[in-house]
């Protein structure tokens, strides 16, 4: 072919064909191209024109350069079959029908030898003739080259990743970041597929986010991020399509992700106002794992990329009411009915969130509603000391120079009193920004300690200081009991003297009636004529009955 080509060229015969591949234009011979293409013949063979001059093929595999190097093969000219574009040379001979079926040794033939001999060889290889696919759908998938590629690359993958073959050890990741996130997808299905590890598929996805999301996921500290509020809606939809997609993408386990890049991930969602579904998603994985949260990381998630204003407090808001819900199994919105002892976990997280508060608290679109709701989410009894609430709460109070009593009372009503420091009682005794409510309860326990008689290093806890409390209180009201429950007695007592008085008179009434009804009684008895008139004359002495008459007792009451 390649003499015919010489031959072809040396005698200046010319072209009797026009191949049309969008806007370029090729004057080729036709008992060149027939020789080798297939379809080349039926389009000449089945064409009604008498002298067929020009044909178009601008729907061919790869355009009009990979058509150049068919056009080459035909007229055996030399040219070179690379990684880069083995798989749409591949994909043209089956548009041109240039098989081995057609013809023996042919370009399909060609570059399906150099795809398993040599680009399918190597992860690298693999990875660049499936990211040449992504112009070639859907032949490259109807070859089955995209799947080989896939197979192959994830295969390879989960080989370096457990016996890393040259330094750095995840050298791989960055090479999974020249695919298109669909190919992405493929290649992390087809290693969950194979068992591969969650830490394995961690390095891949977040390698793949920090590439592909660029600035959004990396810079918070405000340089370089003026674009973002010029972002163009079509840029904005195709990064939220792709950050949802890697979403969807994260492994089961929540260990394997770093808290630090989750909460990159969600700031960046919640900017490009991604589906609810996939923000709720993030937010439960971060508060799975929230004891590993730092300030920093929590300071992602509430402020604007130039970190001019607050960004979003209902999401950390969320993310604290799932991991107490985590951690305790009650509702959050009632702290007040948490264990006695609170876990490791739970005490760590109630520190980072009092230092947390400390840095917004300067801010002032923080309202107190959004201050307190924070900081109520922790229980209580999570914190050993309370000096860092205070120091937010003062700082707090000190950027907000306009509050009144009512509500400077209801920003310290989330801490404890009690529970200062010897140090930060001292500070609070002298702080004029504390309403006086909270000052006293500080000063009351100095007292208290000083009663006890005590140093301050052996000062009882907030605990016994509290229960103190409330055993004075509790004999104030047994006081104030005893002295309603004497003052009902003497009631009592007063009511008694006057129904026994009324009852006396009445008696003496009754005594004098019983008397004279008693002696009329026996006076009747004594009446001869109580049972009608008889003739006395004629009674007989022995009818009468003389025995002793039955004696009846009567009481005078």
């Amino acid at each position: 072919m390649e003499r015919t080509g010489q031959w072809v060229a040396s005698q200046e015969i010319p072209p009797d064909l026009i191949v049309e591949v969008g806007e370029a234009k090729f004057s080729l011979h036709k008992f060149m191209l027939l020789a080798k293409s297939n379809r080349i013949r039926k389009l000449i063979l089945e064409t009604k024109e008498v002298d067929l001059s020009r044909i178009d093929l601008s729907d061919i595999p790869g355009g009009a350069e990979t058509f150049e190097k068919a056009a080459k093969f035909c007229y055996g000219v030399n040219f070179e079959i690379t990684v880069h574009n083995v798989a749409a040379i591949r994909c043209s001979a089956e548009y041109l029908e240039m098989t081995d079926m057609y013809c023996d040794n042919n370009l399909a033939g060609r570059s399906e030898d150099f795809l398993s001999q040599v680009a399918l060889t190597s992860l690298s290889g693999a990875l660049v003739v499936l990211k040449s696919c992504e112009n070639l759908l859907p032949m490259a998938e109807e070859l089955n080259i995209v799947q080989r590629c896939v197979e192959i690359a994830s295969a390879k993958v989960c080989v370096e990743a457990n016996f890393p073959s040259r330094s750095p050890p995840n050298w791989w990741t960055e090479e999974l970041t020249i695919l298109d996130i669909t190919f992405f997808e493929k290649i992390i299905a087809s290693m969950k597929l194979r068992c591969a590890k969650g830490l394995t598929q961690a390095s891949a996805i977040i390698t793949y986010t920090e590439r592909s999301l660029g600035h959004l996921m990396r810079d918070h500290s405000g340089n370089g991020v003026k674009p973002l509020d010029l972002l163009e809606s079509n840029i904005k939809i195709q990064k939220r399509e792709l950050l949802e997609s890697i979403v969807a993408l994260l492994p089961s386990e929540n260990s394997a992700l770093p808290i630090n890049f989750l909460c990159c991930l969600l700031r960046t969602a919640i900017f490009l106002r991604a589906d609810s579904v996939f923000i709720m998603e993030l937010e439960k994985r971060i508060s799975g794992i929230l004891e590993y949260v730092t300030v920093d990381d929590l300071l992602v998630l509430s402020f604007t990329y130039d970190r001019e204003r607050l960004f979003d407090l209902d999401s950390v808001r969320r993310i604290l009411s799932g991991f107490m819900e985590k951690e305790k199994g009650v509702p959050v919105f009632n702290p007040g009915e948490f264990k006695e002892v609170c876990s490791t976990a739970t005490q760590r997280v109630a520190k980072t969130i009092d230092a947390y508060l400390g840095e917004i608290a300067c801010y002032d679109e923080l309202s107190i509603s959004k201050f307190n709701g924070v900081a109520v989410l922790v229980p209580k009894k999570a914190r050993k000391v309370d000096d860092d609430l205070y120091r937010a709460i003062d700082l707090y109070l000190k950027a907000h120079p306009n509050l009144d009593e009512i509500e400077r009372e209801k920003v310290c009503s989330v801490m404890d009193p009690l529970k200062l420091s010897h140090e930060a009682r001292v500070h609070a005794s002298q702080n004029k920004r504390l309403p006086v409510h909270t000052v006293l309860h500080a000063l009351y326990y100095d007292q208290l300690k000083i009663r006890s008689g005590v140093d301050d290093h052996a000062v009882p806890d907030a605990l016994t200081t509290r229960n103190q409390l409330q055993a004075d209180a509790s004999l104030v009201k047994e006081n104030e009991a005893l002295r309603t429950e004497l003052l009902k007695m003497k009631m009592s007592m007063a009511d008694m003297q006057q129904k026994n008085q009324a009852t006396t008179s009445k008696s003496s009434v009754n005594k004098k009636g019983t008397f004279f009804s008693s002696v009329s009684k026996k006076l009747g008895k004594l009446n001869p004529f109580k049972h009608g008139s008889k003739d006395t004359m004629n009674m007989d002495d022995g009818g009468v009955d003389l025995t002793k008459p039955r004696r009846r007792r009567f009481s005078i009451s």
